[in-house]
């Protein structure tokens, strides 16, 4: 074994095709939301755990 130090590139965040990352709509948050509501053939709004009861207007 050397003694010598490895220098590994850069990590980048891993996106894969497909998959959307959500922003809560509550304002002032900005957490990654989970949460999407929307009716039938209309836009979504996303919230997170804790703003997720503000989605239930939407529906």
């Amino acid at each position: 074994m050397s003694d010598e130090l490895i220098r590994l590139p850069a990590m980048e965040p891993v996106t894969r095709p497909g998959i959307q990352h959500h922003r809560c709509e509550h304002l002032g948050c900005g957490k990654n939301a989970g949460w999407g509501f929307a009716r039938p053939r209309q836009p979504s709004h996303w919230f997170c755990f804790e703003h997720r009861a503000d989605g239930e207007r939407f529906l």
